[in-house]
């Protein structure tokens, strides 16, 4: 909101300069963007959302007047006598999108603003047109109300309709486009057709111009959601939208004809004919709220006098008296501008405001009550966090809403979750999976030069079944860490492996691997994640290598591979995963390692291997590793050779060869019976 300073200065004696003003305002809650000094210096507030008011003169100069203790002149609202002319027939055939509509004609002389109001209009930011248009254009900047001015030849039937526009009918805007309009938009409408968009912007067929000699002048209210809707889907942003949307004064619409009428006699350019039209189907009562001194002192954390609430709350045109009710307390009568006063709460703000944020104590509440226990969910996210920074990750946060072609690939044939009204193209659906935004970050980092590149995220994703958490994370460029003393390798399948392996590790699980396929992962390089702590193994989670052709669409190079794993929390956290790991002491007995080479198919998956070596050896098998894998000369087509090492241990004793031997003869003994598997 550009405030024009002379302009405050007519409504308010303000002591001290723009900054002085701009600084004292600020203290109250109201942004400065910036202040330009000229002929009309110009303080430019940026306004929040809930203060439709002080998108107006009138409301910031009602600011600074509680701000400064001295009285607010308001301009002249007297409305000259009207002619005994005919007037405009105005029916609201939709209450719920306009509760109030006033109308009013007027003989006019279409001319030039003087000088004093195209400055003041030009310091504003607005382009003086005519001397009607421009009047209607400041009543807007001074009070906040929005007008629009019709040409009265123009209309077919002498008559407005304020009605709901039927599907597909058009309009051509004064900005010279032709719209089409859908069923649940407002127009202000003549006998025949729609005349302007209610709330947004009038009609280029019954624009005011040189030719006109009569005019209708609309003032009303618009329903904010309706004017935000339609302005959005129009992609049509005005003065008049920005104020309706936000929520206007249901008690302004006659008070703004009636300063327009005083601006136009005064500049000689109008003269009302006929009476006032004012449609009000339901007035709505004022809202009355008791604010307690009890409750004051308590949010505030101090004292405020008693003769400072009235103080502050009159300036700002609430009606405060005395509350009847025991103890100290009053009520307040919330002026119709004050949209945002709803509450006990609201009103304690408004005294917080004014009788100054400084003078509130900083300190903290003491608590009622015990501190809650912590979320699960959020402990097993922060151990999730730990572990995976502490495999060189680092942490990512993207989007939920992506675009159409990034969530196809993840979505394995469903159809991703659409926004029925997204922002953009770019956030047009939910994301099936975390890996979109996280090789989308890959490419980012790529097109500058980041070749290896560690990323992760905890989230949400949104598929067939509805929300559920998950943490993924990608991997591409180097497996290790460069060093001058070795020769830098390539990230590859069982480098992510590792990690899905130490996170499922501190969260509890057990994790299994086997093959699998997906869509948007290379054949042969992925797995399905399952826990195998339990008798039935479930699906907790899928690794492998990212589709070249996927990374070639987001711009990363399809000929540098990117590994990638995404795990559920909401399986893990089901399956009891994120206990509280136990520290075990050192063994004090010694171990007896063994190799063991066997030939098997070069087919059989090496986790079966290790499956059916755990099942058939003692408890005292504390850890089996593959440490060669051979494939050539002696080896028999279509086998391979598998040499694997086994450490005995018990934490009782120290065992014997001979336990260790008989351990070995029923490992291999299982192996030849479930694999086939002969002994080198």
């Amino acid at each position: 909101m550009r405030l024009v300073y002379p302009w405050l200065c007519e409504l308010v004696k303000v002591p001290g300069d723009p900054e002085s003003v701009a600084t004292t305002l600020a203290l109250r809650g109201f942004e400065v963007a910036s202040i330009e000094h000229g002929r009309q210096p110009v303080i430019d507030f940026e306004i929040t959302a809930n203060r439709p008011d002080c998108l107006s003169t009138i409301g910031l100069a009602r600011e600074a007047s509680a701000a400064y203790g001295v009285p607010l002149r308001m301009p002249d609202r007297a409305m000259p006598a009207p002619g005994n002319g005919p007037s405009v027939d105005v029916a609201i055939e939709d209450a719920d999108l306009c509760p109030r509509y006033c109308a009013q004609v007027f003989e006019v002389g279409i001319g030039t603003s003087p000088a004093w109001l195209q400055e003041r209009l030009e310091a504003a930011g607005v382009r003086p047109i005519n001397n009607v248009v421009d009047v209607t254009n400041y009543v807007m900047l001074e009070m906040g109300q929005p007008m629009h001015a019709f040409d009265l030849a123009r209309l077919g039937g002498r008559a407005l309709r304020i009605r709901r526009a039927k599907p597909g009918e058009k309009i051509r805007t004064l900005d010279g486009v032709e719209r089409t309009l859908d069923g649940d938009m407002l127009v202000i409408a003549d006998a025949a057709r729609p005349q302007a968009v209610g709330g947004v912007m009038g009609g280029a067929d019954s624009e005011i111009d040189a030719k006109t000699t009569s005019m209708v002048l609309e003032s009303a209210y618009f329903t904010p959601a309706s004017v935000r809707r339609t302005s959005k889907r129009l992609a049509l942003k005005t003065e008049a939208s920005t104020r309706f949307e936000r929520g206007a004064d249901v008690d302004a619409p006659p008070v703004g004809i009636a300063r327009a009428a005083a601006l136009l006699h005064q500049l000689g350019a109008a003269r009302p004919v006929g009476r006032i039209v004012d449609r009000y189907p339901a007035p709505r009562p004022p809202v009355t709220l008791a604010l307690r001194g009890a409750r004051l002192t308590h949010v505030l954390g101090l004292q405020v006098p008693a003769d400072d609430v009235p103080r502050i709350l009159t300036p700002l045109g609430f009606t405060v008296s005395p509350s009847d009710r025991g103890g100290a307390g009053w009520q307040v009568e919330v002026p119709t501008y004050r949209v945002d006063v709803q509450r006990e709460i609201d009103l304690v703000e408004e005294v917080a405001r004014h009788y100054g944020y400084d003078r509130v104590p900083a300190t903290f509440p003491a608590l009622a009550s015990p501190q809650a226990p912590p979320d699960a969910r959020t402990l097993q996210d922060r151990l999730v966090r730990q572990v995976l920074t502490a495999c060189g990750f680092s942490e990512a946060t993207t989007f939920t809403f992506i675009e159409q072609q990034a969530a196809a690939p993840f979505a394995d044939g469903a159809e991703p979750a659409a926004l029925a009204n997204p922002l953009s193209e770019k956030f047009a659906v939910l994301r099936p999976s975390l890996l979109p935004g996280l090789v989308d970050a890959c490419a980012y980092n790529r097109r500058r030069e980041r070749r290896d590149v560690r990323l992760f995220e905890t989230g949400a994703r949104f598929g067939p079944a509805g929300e559920a958490r998950a943490v993924a994370f990608a991997w591409c460029g180097a497996g290790s860490v460069p060093n001058w003393s070795a020769a830098t390798r390539p990230v590859d399948f069982f480098d992510v492996k590792g990690v899905v392996e130490a996170l499922c590790g501190a969260m509890g699980a057990t994790p299994a691997f086997e093959p699998a396929t997906r869509s948007y992962l290379v054949p042969g390089r992925t797995a399905q994640v399952l826990d195998g702590s339990g008798d039935g193994a479930r699906a907790i989670g899928v690794v492998g290598q990212i589709q070249p052709a996927i990374l070639d669409a987001r711009g990363f190079p399809a000929a540098e591979p990117i590994y990638a794993a995404e795990l559920d929390l909401d399986a893990l956290a089901a399956l009891g995963a994120g206990d509280i790991q136990r520290a075990e002491p050192l063994p004090r007995f010694p171990a007896i390692v063994r190799d063991l080479s066997i030939l098997v198919d070069d087919g059989l998956p090496a986790a079966a291997v290790r499956g059916t070596i755990r099942r058939a050896a003692p408890p005292t098998l504390v850890q089996l590793a593959e440490f060669d894998r051979y494939r050539g000369k002696g080896i028999p087509e279509g086998r391979v050779s598998l040499s694997l090492r086994l450490t005995f241990r018990s934490s009782e004793r120290t065992l014997t060869d001979a336990e260790v031997d008989e351990a070995m003869t029923r490992v291999v003994a299982a192996l030849e019976a479930s694999h086939g598997a002969q002994r080198r």
